[in-house]
This record gives structure tokens, C-alpha cells and sequence, in this order.
């Protein structure tokens, strides 16, 4: 049955789809990250993925001072410590021992966590692309970071985002989550010119 005129002037608007929200709010980072990392470059070679995944490594650590899953974050941080060493091998580098992956089970976070979460999982949908594009140049490397979860991590990220919309239900919750989403992208950012500086 349709509201009278007078209640459905009363009734709440919804919140807007965080994703889209979350999009707009970090645009102008994300393409600056885009622009800037290590893999930009023309033609990057095999030291160029590797000095990518220890910017990632180098970030993933910074992360950990803010409130964010750090199940999430002890899954990343072992993802790219995996394939740091494959590079350094192949790489003839000095490499430290692997360690298991990590059992942790994800934790509960906030709006403004799963803010840092949607850049972490489409840091994860992003690879796919590098991957697609790099795979052949990087031979015999098999990329293992960028490939993410394979074909399953198109399906990962519907879940991921429809988790996302279940959390995120009302505006203030999705301004936090933009913020966490500013922070984790300026914090990647600072790590690279932190990783410029000393270089």
C-alpha cells in the first residue's frame, strides 16, 4: 500500500550504495596509486615486481596501527611475503624463510574498517589486470600475488561487496568507511615516497 503524500515526504532517504560512495571518495588517490607504483612503468621487469611487493609489505605493516581486521591484514601480509620470496630467489637475493599462513580467523571491524577492507579487496581485483598484462613479460615468475584468488576472485569480490552493503547501512557508517578508504590509500602512498626518499 502507497504511503500518503504527507508520510512519504516523512520517510528516510536510503543510504547510498557504499561502493559507489566509497568509489568517489578515493578517485583522486587511487589514481595517483595507479600512476605511481613500481609496475606503472613501461615494460617493468622481475625487480620491479619485487620492489611493488615490498612497497605492498611495507604498507600492509602500516596498516596495522589503524582499527582493521587484523585477520584480513595477517592474510595479506603472508600472500606478499610468499611471492617477495619467490622473487628474491629468482632474483638470486637473500630471502627470508616462510613462515605457515596464518590461522587467524578474520575479526570484527567497524564501518571504518571495512573501509581499509574494500581497498584490500580491490587491491586484490586490481592484480587480476597486472596480472593479465604481466604474466607472459614475467615468465617464469608465476605472479602468484597479482593472480589473487584465481577465478574465484571475481565471485570473492561480489561476496565482499554485498558483505559490505549488509555492514554499511547508513550514512554515518559510510562516511567512516570512506575515511578508512582515504587512509588506507594515503598510507599506501606515503610508503612509496617513504621507499623513494631511501632509494
Amino acid at each position: 500500500m502507497a504511503l500518503p503524500a504527507t508520510d512519504a515526504r516523512r520517510a528516510p532517504a536510503s543510504a547510498p550504495d557504499p561502493r559507489d560512495a566509497l568509489r568517489r571518495a578515493t578517485a583522486h588517490l587511487h589514481a595517483e596509486v595507479d600512476a605511481s607504483m613500481p609496475l606503472a612503468r613501461p615494460n617493468p621487469s622481475l625487480a620491479d615486481y619485487r620492489r611493488h611487493l615490498a612497497l605492498l609489505a611495507d604498507w600492509v605493516e602500516s596498516l596495522r596501527a589503524l582499527p582493521v581486521d587484523v585477520g584480513r591484514l595477517d592474510d595479506e601480509a603472508w600472500r606478499v611475503d610468499a611471492d617477495l620470496a619467490e622473487c628474491e630467489r629468482m632474483l638470486n637475493l637473500p630471502h627470508a624463510a616462510l613462515s605457515q599462513p596464518p590461522a587467524r580467523a578474520a575479526t570484527a571491524t567497524g564501518p571504518f574498517g571495512w573501509g581499509v577492507a574494500y581497498v584490500i579487496e580491490g587491491s586484490r581485483l586490481g592484480g587480476q589486470v597486472m596480472y593479465r598484462r604481466l604474466a607472459d613479460a614475467l615468465a617464469p615468475h608465476p605472479l602468484t600475488y597479482l593472480q589473487g584468488a584465481g577465478r574465484e576472485t571475481g565471485a570473492r569480490w561480489a561476496a565482499f561487496l554485498a558483505e559490505l552493503r549488509q555492514q554499511l547501512r547508513t550514512e554515518a557508517d559510510i562516511d567512516a568507511a570512506c575515511e578508512g578508504a582515504v587512509q588506507a590509500f594515503a598510507l599506501l602512498l606515503a610508503c612509496r615516497r617513504a621507499r623513494e626518499q631511501c632509494a
